[in-house]
């Protein structure tokens, strides 16, 4: 073996051992200054112990003896392999146009409807002749300002006009209570939860490969049902108390919860209290429109001895009611990744909601009955000690703690037409003795009721929950025997749908829908509605919205 073969192996075995630690301009360096140590054939003996063209041997040379300062990089700018987009001059406009919104990009595109990945939108432009790499289209969406987001939640909907008037007028009402050591509780409804075995959002610390198990369907367990927590916090002392309902969220649990905040925490708190400041939602159970809410709120007044102030929130701003993110939003985290199987274990969860900020939680197991449908007419409202502020009355307005008249405002009877329609059942108009009358009516009571609880069995998947008056749902608006009235002026006397619709106070489509189902009933009955002899008749050029109406009835 020659000298030249000895040392090509000798440098053989040195760069096999070292090339692969460094870079490419390291290696280069490295390869050019073996080459000058050796001289005259060192670039040709060099190249081939590296096994690299001779020109990268020159060129490690070349760059030794120019007496460059250190480049502190790998490359000099621009070198290296060039990048996709500077290849392929269209790929970026491509790549922006697919991830457009909806709204501004191409209504055509296969991705409109599919979720954007990286791995879809490289797929997508593969197919449209632009060969790029899911992880070449993420760099490319950073550079651009793009990053992973989800939804968030800003739109509030129609933005009131006085929403930041209302703010700072609840804010310079809770001031005003603060200052002068009344109470102040933000109230409000939390999300119904399901009881029982069921997945519970987040996670929690447990021995690795043993999940809790839980159902593998969300569908309510008939017996344990829902919890309804309702919650009272307090803003002055950073407290929170709330009571886990078992039957419905109504204007009597709602004020009932703030009735057993006040005897166990808020007398004791606030033993010389005369007010009280009660923030709420503009909706729900404590809602402004809600009557049942002032009545409760009324008797709650003349119970304990407190004015009662209510401020609500304009409408779509729930979110920053202050019983939202001080209290619900830590009773959410403590009680994340546990499934909640029994109402014990919600109460217990709730009670022991801490922060290192100092909220305390007292929860309780409401299991009183809350019947919906309750309804509050006009004379009682009209008899209940409220008064309106003069900012915004409907959203601000007070109980005073005073006595006040307990008006029976009883629905009428569904058999019997209300008041201010009795005089249509005379029998010139009905054409029906007063015996006749009652009959049908008793007829067709017995069918709607048959129908009826047949419609909600069908509609709920379930018998409909009975009141205690033995009725479901809310006072209707047309009693049975204003339906069968209104069928008789119709198809009896001629009356224009539209005319009668005036004449009963409702709209036309109201009267229409309930014209249609007295006819199945009546045709469920067997019986016929025979044309009068003498017809109502509208004159030429008269709206048909004209009516019939005694001389001493109201114009309609």
């Amino acid at each position: 073996m020659g000298i030249g073969s000895v040392q090509r192996a000798v440098l053989a075995a040195k760069f096999e051992t070292l090339l692969p630690h460094l870079d490419e301009r390291q290696r280069r360096l490295l390869l050019g200054a073996e080459a000058r140590s050796v001289g005259h054939g060192g670039i040709r003996l060099v190249a081939q112990a590296a096994g690299v063209r001779e020109a990268t041997v020159s060129l490690g040379v070349r760059e030794l003896e120019s007496g460059e300062s250190l480049l502190g990089r790998t490359r000099r700018p621009g070198g290296g392999r060039k990048r996709v987009v500077d290849l392929d001059p269209g790929l970026r406009d491509a790549l922006l146009a697919l991830v457009e919104p909806d709204v501004r990009g191409d209504p055509m595109s296969p991705l409109r409807w599919t979720t954007k990945s990286t791995r879809n939108l490289a797929a997508e432009l593969t197919r449209q002749g632009h060969r790029i790499s899911a992880d070449t289209v993420g760099d490319l969406l950073r550079a651009e300002g793009f990053s992973l987001q989800g939804n968030a939640k800003t739109i509030e909907g129609g933005r009131h006009p006085d929403r930041d008037g209302q703010f700072r007028y609840i804010n310079e009402q809770a001031r005003a209570h603060i200052d002068a050591e009344e109470p102040v509780v933000s109230v409000d409804t939390k999300k119904k939860e399901l009881v029982g075995a069921y997945k519970n959002a987040g996670q929690q610390w447990l021995p690795v490969g043993q999940p809790v198990p839980v159902s593998t369907h969300d569908f309510p367990d008939a017996e344990l049902g829902k919890a309804i927590p309702y919650g009272v916090y307090d803003l002055a002392a950073n407290t929170g108390w709330v009571s886990v309902g078992t039957d419905h969220d109504t204007a009597a649990f709602a004020v009932e919860s703030v009735r057993r905040w006040w005897k166990a925490r808020g007398s004791l708190d606030y033993p010389a209290a005369s007010r009280l400041l009660i923030t709420a939602d503009a909706g729900g159970s404590n809602g402004y429109r809600t009557r049942a809410w002032k009545a409760e709120l009324a008797a709650l007044a003349l119970e304990t001895g407190l004015e009662i102030t209510v401020c609500h929130f304009p409408p779509g701003t729930s979110k920053w009611n202050k019983v939202e993110h001080r209290l619900f939003s830590h009773i959410t985290m403590n009680w994340r990744g546990r499934p909640l199987t029994s109402h014990e274990v919600i109460v217990n969860s709730i009670a022991a909601t801490t922060t290192r900020t100092g909220l305390t939680v007292h929860a309780e197991l409401d299991t009183g009955a809350y019947p919906t449908g309750v309804r509050v007419g006009d004379r009682q409202m009209d008899a209940l000690p409220l008064t309106r502020h003069t900012w915004h009355g409907d959203w601000n307005y007070a109980l005073r703690p005073e006595p006040y008249a307990e008006i029976n405002e009883a629905a009428d009877p569904f058999d019997q037409p209300s008041p201010d329609l009795a005089w249509l059942q005379h029998p010139a108009i009905t054409g029906l003795t007063p015996a006749e009358w009652d009959a049908l009516i008793a007829q067709l009571l017995a069918l709607h009721d048959a129908q009826r609880e047949g419609e909600l069995d069908k509609r709920r998947g379930h018998r409909p929950r009975i009141k205690g008056d033995g009725t479901t749902g809310r006072r209707p608006i047309l009693t049975l025997a204003d339906r069968l009235l209104a069928v008789l002026l119709h198809q009896r006397l001629g009356l224009p749908q539209v005319a009668v619709a005036r004449l009963f106070g409702v709209t036309p489509e109201t009267v229409n829908r309930r014209i249609r189902d007295i006819r199945q009933l009546l045709q469920a009955a067997g019986h016929t509605v025979e044309p009068a002899e003498a017809r109502l008749i509208l004159e030429p050029g008269l709206p048909r919205s004209t009516g019939l109406g005694p001389a001493s009835s109201p114009p309609f």
